[in-house]
């Protein structure tokens, strides 16, 4: 039974939204992946370990810091910056500082420029690939384990690259369930 008129337009409708609607849900880990295998966008590597190879070419990583305009903390890199040869590990640190009478949650987006240098730049261990929780007045230095590529040298755009620098920016997040039930006891025992 073929359908026409009305209902065939309806169900092409919504046919076209759920098709709309499955794309759009589907743009966003498609892109994460493109960003991470492609470097695009000055999204980094992860790595397990460090390079095997280490040349005797330096090149420079600048450490930068900002936050959302609502995140409460103070934060920023330790050091400014570093010359390493290509292909070392190289460790950094940044601080952060909770200035609030209350526990608060970040989380850190990340990215490097030049952005062609993104795919050779592989961060080992991150305070990035998790949430972070400080609690009323806690300082604390978050390391970052990386290194360049040495395949950066080799590259038709990368070869070009003396300087890159490691953007973080912190954003307030929710607290985890734990730590949302001892603020609301916290609350409760104030009143």
């Amino acid at each position: 039974m073929a359908m026409s008129g009305p209902k065939k337009t309806v169900l092409q409708l919504v046919g076209v939204v759920v098709l709309m609607g499955g794309l759009s849900w589907a743009s966003v880990p498609f892109y994460d992946w493109f960003c991470r295998v492609t470097g695009f966008g000055g999204v980094t590597g992860v790595a397990t370990a460090g390079s095997d190879e280490i040349l005797n070419q330096t090149i420079k990583v600048r450490f930068d810091a900002s936050k959302d305009r609502d995140m409460p903390w103070e934060f920023k890199p330790v050091v400014r910056q570093m010359e390493m040869r290509i292909g070392e590990t190289g460790l950094a640190f940044y601080e952060a500082y909770n200035p609030t009478d209350r526990p608060v949650a970040g989380a850190a987006s990340y990215n490097v420029t030049p952005y062609s240098a993104g795919a050779f730049f592989e961060k080992i261990q991150c305070f990035c690939f998790e949430e972070q929780v400080l609690q009323p007045g806690e300082r604390v230095q978050m390391p970052v384990t990386f290194f360049v590529d040495p395949e950066i040298v080799t590259d038709r755009e990368g070869k070009y690259v003396h300087t890159i620098t490691l953007s973080y920016t912190f954003h307030e997040i929710d607290l985890p369930e734990g730590y949302a039930a001892l603020e609301t006891k916290a609350d409760n025992k104030l009143n």
